[in-house]
């Protein structure tokens, strides 16, 4: 036995054996002891950490469940950065050589001259959706130095669709807001001045005032869907001499082929452009505008307006469930990509206009032409009229004037024929014979034509040569000519014009 044990103790793998299991051993209990710290350290951490009822602490981090929110992630921290370095940059601590390595596109494109005066602009920038936003970002990312941006809303999860910078993260803060944080990482050195507020009217003044140094804004942007808002932004710009472009409806549109530029005069397709401009000429304004818009018509298959259910007509008043009174409450069908070609289409105006580019809207000046031409073929008409009533030779003045026929063709009638639905070689003509007397020539040398407006219908040329023999000459009725599905177009269509001008005036 004490062989056996004396050969153990010289055998050399028996020792290192036993030597390996003691180690072993202590590392085992070193490791169970080291979790036995560290779980009673944790323990009184969390102890530590739990306030008591008479200690003030901060409630207001919790998270959307109802517990403790993370202090700070990564993406606060870049904001965070981000922020700083915008402030700094704005400060003049951001290196000119950077800035224009960034703008050397811009900079080629629209020479060192071009590019200042848009380092050197102020834009405001009023509604910040799908059209708006991106109108700020290619604004921003081009150089623009000074941006104003006014809206009310919320970046929702619908805006994702659209929107040109709008993240999950962004969903519930204000778009004005979403947008700067987002610029300034892209354009640190860019100010912004963000209006969380509906634009109104009554606050106009204020909303559109000069930057804090007197600068006064270079261009405004209008970008807002809803009408008593936008007629009252452009009347304030048109009235106080400020250049402004707008943005008409991008809504339930499909086709960027049919995106175009031109005077507001001249957009005669589009639902929120007719009422604009209907609103905009009972406050004096007919043209100058500068307007985006699509000469896309609806047609079958295509996307339409959605109704609200009928359970919601049935719970009481549907103006109740807007957001705001008077903002729409239907779901608009948005393509996302098209508020992107009108808010691009928007910006590379404001661009060319700022920087002096050569560029020419013609589309107006073909429509002023064609009024003039249904104006002279009335008087004509008046003139023929007259004669044959036995009004003597001599002439008539009419007060319809150009405005006033390009108003009845276009908003009124909708720039086709209400006869045959046609659009081309378009004329106005009354439709009924004149009765009594309607001529005043009570000052001597001087006819006037007591014509109203609501008199005259839009029809082609060829249908009025028509419609004058046998009505305005002869001894037949507009009932005894046309179906009663042309009566009841000519009645709708005043109707609508009546109704209209009954609730501005409301």
């Amino acid at each position: 036995m004490s062989q056996w044990l004396s050969d153990l103790a010289s055998s050399h793998r028996l020792q290192l054996g036993l030597t390996a299991l003691v180690s072993g051993g202590l590392a085992i209990t070193a490791v169970i002891g080291l979790q036995n710290a560290r779980r009673l350290y944790d323990v009184h951490d969390l102890k530590d950490s739990i306030p008591d009822l008479d200690t003030k602490h901060d409630v207001e981090k919790i998270n959307n469940f109802g517990g403790a929110a993370i202090s700070e992630t990564t993406e606060q921290k870049d904001d965070e950065r981000s922020v700083a370095l915008a402030r700094r940059a704005r400060l003049g601590d951001y290196d000119e050589d950077l800035i224009l390595e960034q703008l050397a596109r811009n900079r080629v494109f629209l020479t060192d001259d071009g590019l200042r005066k848009l380092r050197d602009a102020f834009v405001i920038i009023v509604g910040c959706g799908g059209v708006g936003s991106h109108a700020a970002a290619a604004l921003a990312r081009s150089g623009c130095g000074r941006v104003r941006l006014i809206d009310f809303d919320q970046v929702t999860l619908s805006s994702l669709n659209r929107h040109a910078v709008a993240t999950l993260s962004d969903v519930g803060t204000p778009k004005v807001t979403t947008l700067q944080r987002r610029l300034e990482q892209i354009v640190p050195w860019v100010h912004f001045d963000c209006r969380n507020q509906l634009f109104s009217a009554a606050r106009a003044e204020s909303q559109l005032e000069a930057w804090s140094d007197g600068q006064v804004p270079t261009y405004v942007i209008d970008a807002i869907d809803n009408i008593d808002s936008k007629v009252a932004l452009l009347k304030y710009c048109h009235d106080n001499s400020l250049p402004v472009i707008s943005s008409m409806g991008a809504g339930c549109k499909s086709d960027p082929t049919r995106v175009l530029i031109g005077d507001i005069s001249a957009s005669t397709d589009d639902p929120l452009s007719r009422a604009t401009r209907r609103k905009l000429r009972q406050e004096g304004v007919k043209d100058g505008v500068p307007v985006v818009y699509s000469t896309e018509k609806t047609a079958p298959g295509k996307a339409e307006l959605i109704p609200l259910p009928e359970e919601q007509f049935q719970k009481g008043l549907v103006n109740e469930l807007g957001v705001l009174p008077d903002f729409r409450v239907r779901i608009l069908p948005v393509l996302g990509t098209m508020p992107a070609v009108f808010g691009l289409c928007v910006a590379n105006h404001v661009m060319l206009e700022i920087t002096g580019y050569p560029h020419e809207y013609v589309i107006g000046k073909v429509r002023d032409k064609m009024y003039d031409g249904i104006l002279a073929q009335l008087q004509g008409l008046e003139e023929r009229l007259a004669k044959a009533d036995g009004a003597g030779k001599q002439g008539v003045r009419m007060r319809v004037t150009s405005d006033d026929v390009g108003y009845l063709v276009e908003e009124v009638f909708r720039g086709r024929s209400v006869i045959s639905g046609l659009a081309s070689r378009l004329a106005l003509a009354r439709w009924r014979k004149p009765e009594g007397k309607w001529v005043d020539d009570r000052t001597p040398g001087q006819r006037i034509d007591e014509l109203p407006l609501d008199a005259l219908v839009c029809m082609t040329k060829d249908e009025m040569l028509e419609h004058e023999k046998l009505v305005l000459r002869g001894d037949r009725r507009p009932e005894d000519v046309y179906d009663q599905a042309v009566l009841d177009r000519v009645e709708a269509r005043w109707r609508e014009e009546r109704d209209m001008k009954a609730g501005w005036q409301n």
